[in-house]
């Protein structure tokens, strides 16, 4: 693909999705990208880097910078997540987590665990703060949300039967993990915001056809903390970006009165993003448009004429609009398909300018 070197980032561009304001130019966003695409696509290695030394380290978010950069991306996305650092055997891909009785809450290390991150996370987002490059900013922070966590630290086929069981136990852990993460926001903003864009957590809470769990408990346990994260970035003078799959419909408008400045994450087999359009765009951003499925399953060229007619209609139909996919490029994307997206995009911004 042909690196477009008089390419200029501008994060004002996002910021402006985030605000839910028309951009000049169209900006593209990704939630993630896998790194072994990344290497590809630079030709060179240099993932393993990440958790490696101070330079290590430092050429790891050269590389991973130049990527969004080349890209032609305005901003640069990253997060340090918090179930990386907690102890103990995460429960987040299946099975019990450390958690499973009040004994197991009370012995588990709580006030350690922001240490834990901070020692984790602070030379990784150092490192990727001295190598933005100009004009750009980062999207991310920390990972992980609400309902990840207590998936992690018990187990989502585990927590139906402690909401029953304990609910005061089921009360007292989401109120934990709440306060966790508000410890780790409130130093995360003063220290980072100003080089962040968009502050994002991601937390899955739906599947194809419903919420994971029910609303009387998203409601009651979840949303009450998000809204402490979210009025922490807000205070820190930051911008939030919510990133949730699944079918949520039933409780978008109780997430959207907590304050979020936009959405991602979207799936064709869930609503067409032109669903969430006509629902939401008038009060919030809204990123990605292209389902993984179509993103795997079809040519390059397909993909390229599809990106370039729909990302017309969604930037045209919506105020804050960002192209990407409707979830992430995980390493399973084909990498051509991948680029045939980004050149659909670089085009269209070619077709505005014109």
């Amino acid at each position: 693909m042909k690196m477009h070197m008089e390419f200029q980032p501008d994060y004002r561009h996002f910021t402006n999705v985030m605000l839910n304001k028309r951009p000049v130019r169209l900006p593209l966003y990704e939630h993630i990208v896998n790194a072994a695409s990344m290497e590809k696509i630079l030709g060179l290695r240099f993932a393993e880097l990440e958790g490696g030394n101070a330079k290590d380290k430092a050429e790891y978010f050269h590389q991973h910078c130049r990527f969004f950069r080349q890209m032609t991306y305005d901003t640069v996305s990253y997060e340090v997540c918090i179930g990386a650092t907690l102890p103990g055997k995460m429960a987040i891909c299946g099975g019990q987590g450390p958690i499973q009785s009040r004994s197991d809450f009370n012995a588990y290390p709580w006030n350690e665990l922001p240490l834990l991150y901070w020692r984790y996370a602070r030379p990784r987002l150092d490192a990727l703060v001295a190598a933005l490059p100009s004009g750009m900013k980062a999207v991310g922070g920390v990972g992980n949300g609400v309902f990840e966590l207590a998936e992690s630290l018990v187990g989502m086929e585990y927590l139906p039967f402690m909401e029953v069981d304990d609910p005061d136990l089921y009360a007292d852990l989401f109120r934990a993990i709440g306060d966790l993460m508000c410890a780790i926001w409130e130093e995360f903003m003063p220290r980072y915001g100003t080089y962040f864009a968009a502050c994002r957590f991601g937390d899955d809470l739906g599947f194809k056809s419903s919420l994971l769990t029910n609303p009387a408990t998203v409601r009651g346990h979840i949303l009450p903390q998000y809204r402490r994260v979210i009025d922490i970035v807000h205070s820190g003078n930051g911008l939030f970006l919510w990133h949730s799959c699944g079918c949520i419909f039933e409780i978008m408008d109780d997430v959207i009165a907590l304050g979020i400045d936009a959405k991602h994450s979207n799936e064709d087999s869930i609503a067409p993003f032109d669903r969430w359009i006509t629902a939401y765009g008038d009060r919030i951003g809204l990123l990605g448009g292209f389902d993984m499925d179509f993103l795997c399953g079809n040519t390059p060229d397909v993909i390229y004429d599809k990106v370039r007619e729909a990302g017309r209609r969604f930037r045209k139909s919506s105020q804050g609009y960002a192209l990407g996919s409707g979830n992430s490029i995980p390493a399973y994307v084909p990498t051509d398909n991948y680029l045939a997206m980004i050149r659909a995009a670089q085009d269209l911004r070619q077709e505005e300018s014109t």
